[in-house]
């Protein structure tokens, strides 16, 4: 396996483990997600909205989890580079479609988190290997 994907390996745990942190918070208190992201407008969020959150949140800690375990598993990484591509288009949206996250260090954390994620999975494509089963059945149907 190549450097780079040992990298990305770390850098999911590390994403992953800072989710769990953050579903914690928001299933003890809402305010959080009041104060720190969706600070536009604060009376929106409630502690079903909160609970929401950190249930989406989880999710997405246990996928990245997972594809860090299991790196080599084409589909979970394709499903681990969504979770990011649904974060950046969740936090983008509120910031700049509904107004209720303004671009404070809350929302820019996520914002930077999600865009390196994406970048670097995408690269991480490039240093992936076939399994051997897949090229020996790619060429066993060629010939």
């Amino acid at each position: 396996m190549s450097r780079f994907l040992n990298v990305l390996r770390s850098w999911l745990l590390m994403v992953s483990v800072i989710a769990v942190g953050n579903t914690v918070q928001s299933f003890r208190d809402h305010s959080f997600l009041s104060q720190k992201l969706y600070t536009g407008t604060p009376d929106y969020v409630n502690g079903l909205q909160a609970r929401t959150f950190g249930i989406w949140t989880l999710l997405s800690s246990i996928i990245r989890c997972a594809c860090a375990i299991d790196i080599q598993n084409r589909t979970l990484y394709h499903i681990t580079l969504w979770t990011f591509v649904l974060a950046l288009g969740h936090f983008l949206s509120e910031a700049f479609i509904y107004k209720t996250a303004p671009l404070t260090i809350g929302v820019m954390a996520p914002l930077i988190v999600a865009s390196f994620s994406i970048v670097g999975m995408l690269i991480g494509f490039q240093c992936k290997v076939e399994p051997q089963e897949a090229v020996g059945a790619r060429q066993k149907k060629r010939n």
